[in-house]
């Protein structure tokens, strides 16, 4: 008989690391106050699962077995460098209110800790792309090279970027906390930006998908430990319904598949049930407006059979509540299909007057589909082929130009 211990050992550790790794990195910057000692000490537990399950067994609590490892290692570092005693006693109380047979759990303590390490890592004083960065690295345990490779850079430059952003919230002083009081409410569209982002990094025709489900799950938690707070749940209905389609997005040959085309037997059916319970009575806000407008294509038979009036309404809402190029973009395309080719045109050349969408690869193809849909097909394949040049990857050009081949053969 085969021995299948190593393989079910390493799947363990595999599924405890990404449910424990935050808790426990969250657990020991807290304490230590070091992100990369947290980090190594993390990794270091992760390794040892690795190396002894598969010859010892698998714990009952996978993820307490790592936390205990995790904090052992870090008193061995911290005796080293006669680090004071109030951190040394600290860890010794987090040694007491976690053994190893308890886990990291969902007390309090460390529900607070990994939402103050979502709050930190989405600091306003660090650059957009390096809280994303960081997020992905810390938060998520997303390994430095598929950050790096998400993110289009080298992993030496991502190492760098990581250590650099570490290095400024320790100088910054920037406080390991959620902040409160009307602070709350300047930092918390921030971190929803970060979240929607690494959604979609994942949910991009050239993404990776496992950062979807890494942005949900993550967002999920938000959500849970946030519960007074509507946009958090007004995002995670948004994710839930973009992400209902995934298995739909591409035909038996991998290529892309236009909304239209998709087909929606295939779409998760629970999880755009579950995003318009979350919806049900949600007050007026910038994700509450796209997760109804995601609902009206998600629940709609059809292309031809969507609500396209209540699709512009819900543009035109948030256009006044959060106006953006790419809110005029798509609210053009919305006119379109409502009220005809020319309104949507029309729209589009005021969206891009200001210039804002010069070399847009979106904006170029909502020219060209609105073209088609006018009727000026040779026209409409030329912009389907200019918009192609400018995708960033091959499973958008390649959809792009199979458009334009079908309008013009």
């Amino acid at each position: 008989m085969t021995d299948t211990r190593p393989t079910a050992a390493a799947q363990a550790a595999a599924v405890a690391g990404t449910e424990s790794y935050p808790r426990i990195v969250a657990a020991l910057i807290r304490v230590t106050g070091d992100w990369a000692l947290a980090e190594d000490c993390a990794q270091e537990a992760l390794a040892a699962g690795l190396e002894r399950w598969p010859h010892d067994g698998v714990p009952a609590n996978p993820g307490g077995w790592l936390m205990t490892v995790a904090r052992n290692r870090a008193l061995d570092v911290l005796r080293r460098a006669s680090v004071e005693r109030r951190k040394l006693r600290d860890l010794a109380v987090l040694a007491l209110t976690d053994g190893p047979d308890d886990g990291p759990g969902e007390g309090e303590d460390l529900v607070d800790d990994r939402l103050r390490l979502v709050f930190t890592c989405c600091h306003p004083a660090l650059r957009l792309a390096d809280r994303v960065a960081l997020t992905l690295r810390t938060v998520l345990g997303v390994p430095t090279a598929d950050v790096a490779r998400a993110l289009l850079v080298t992993e030496a430059t991502m190492t760098r970027r990581l250590t650099r952003a570490r290095t400024r919230i320790r100088t910054a002083g920037i406080p390991y906390r959620v902040p409160s009081g009307p602070a709350l409410p300047e930092r918390l569209p921030g971190v929803l930006a970060v979240l929607y982002l690494l959604f979609t990094l994942g949910h991009d025709a050239d993404g990776e998908p496992a950062f979807a489900d890494e942005a949900i799950r993550l967002t999920r938690l938000v959500a849970r430990l946030m519960p007074e707070q509507p946009e958090v749940a007004a995002l995670l209905a948004l994710l839930l319904l973009h992400h209902s389609r995934r298995d739909a997005r591409r035909d038996a040959d991998g290529t892309l598949l236009t909304l239209d085309r998709q087909d929606r037997s295939r779409w998760d059916a629970a999880a755009i049930a579950e995003a318009r319970e979350i919806l049900a009575g949600l007050p007026d806000g910038p994700y509450a407006w796209q997760a109804r407008i995601a609902a009206c294509h998600a629940t709609a038979p059809s292309t031809a059979g969507t609500d396209w009036a209540a699709v512009a309404a819900g543009y035109d809402a948030l256009l006044r509540l959060h106006p953006s190029p790419v809110v005029a973009l798509n609210r053009a395309v919305a006119h379109g299909h409502a009220y005809g080719p020319t309104a949507g045109l029309r729209l589009l050349a005021a969206a891009r007057g200001d210039g804002e969408l010069d070399g847009n690869a979106h904006a170029v193809a909502a020219e060209a589909h609105l073209t088609a849909r006018y009727g000026d097909a040779p026209r409409a394949a030329q912009l389907f082929r200019r918009a192609a040049e400018l995708a960033h990857g091959p499973a958008e050009r390649r959809a792009l130009l199979d458009r334009a081949a079908e309008l013009v053969p």
